[in-house]
């Protein structure tokens, strides 16, 4: 029996198991563990497991330097060793676990972004193999995409944390909050939308929706609304979901109403969804004529 775990803790858990998943059929190994990079560089932590026979390398920390996984994070690149128990170059404190699970021929993939290791995947055969280039090289493509997606999930966290310092009150000291006109909110919550559509990772994505609806509804700006914006508060839907219906009501199609708005479709597929959803719309269609009931769009 196999077992597919992960630790409860990073939100990008289901990235984590996909992730091994992925290199493990790439490679075609027997298993496939790791987790990300902490203490600044220092260690790892083995927080998933691929097709493990036990839990024997969960929770492990690897440091720096010790252990195959600890010198791919030292060297910052793929490490491999054919007869792991008997391999020269690298220090032994973590046989036990790798015994365990009776891994003979092991790899060690540091994922690199802006020069600093942010997580190592392990690859282990139950059985000697001799790796080529064209088995390292398989490997290329899921990991240009993991450093991708790790460095969109970067942006998007500052991008986050600069917008919550933004709802933050300010200090006694402080000079006064800046107050945000309509046009900033809109601006902000199109930048939400697109790093949404960006984000593979379903409750990071939800996050972003979440800090997206308290920048449309958390705030008051002193210019006045027009009354397309009033009318839209009954309904929670906002301005740029608004306009977005408002062109579908002409019949137009995801790209047709991109192209009018000035957006990309993947945003407007976001903003349609989001007024569905505070619609309770069953489609397009529906939201369109429960949009218009609620007096939002002519």
């Amino acid at each position: 029996m196999s077992l597919d775990l992960v630790q409860e803790a990073p939100h990008d858990g289901g990235r984590l198991l996909r992730t091994l998943a992925a290199f493990r059929a790439t490679g075609h190994s027997d298993m496939a563990f790791g987790g990300p990079v902490i203490d600044n560089g220092t260690a790892l932590d083995i927080t998933g497991l691929h097709s493990a026979h036990t839990r024997s390398l969960q929770g492990l920390r690897v440091r720096s330097g010790y252990g195959l996984g600890g010198k791919a994070l030292l060297m910052g690149r793929p490490v491999s060793v054919t007869n792991y128990h008997d391999a020269r170059g690298i220090t032994h404190q973590y046989d036990g676990p790798v015994r365990a699970e009776q891994l003979e021929t092991v790899t060690a993939l540091p994922i690199v972004v802006d020069r600093a290791p942010r997580m190592v995947i392990y690859l282990g055969h139950r059985a000697q193999v001799v790796l080529g280039d064209v088995w390292y090289d398989a490997f290329l493509p899921l990991v240009r995409r993991l450093e991708r997606e790790i460095a969109v999930d970067d942006e998007v966290r500052r991008r986050v944390g600069a917008l919550r310092g933004l709802s933050q009150p300010a200090a006694p000291a402080a000079p006064p909050e800046v107050q945000l006109t309509r046009a900033d909110l809109r601006d902000i919550s199109e930048e939400l939308a697109d790093l949404a559509s960006l984000v593979q990772d379903e409750t990071l994505r939800a996050r972003l929706e979440e800090v997206r609806d308290r920048v449309e509804h958390g705030h008051s700006p002193a210019a006045p609304t027009s009354r397309r914006t009033a009318a839209a508060v009954p309904t929670g839907l906002a301005a740029r979901e608004i306009d977005v219906l408002t062109q579908v009501a002409l019949g137009q199609s995801n790209r047709e109403v991109a192209a009018s708005l000035g957006l990309v479709e993947s945003t407007v597929k976001s903003y349609l969804k989001n007024a569905m959803r505070k619609l309770h719309a069953t489609n397009r269609v529906h939201a369109v004529r429960l949009a218009r009931e609620a007096g939002v769009i002519d």
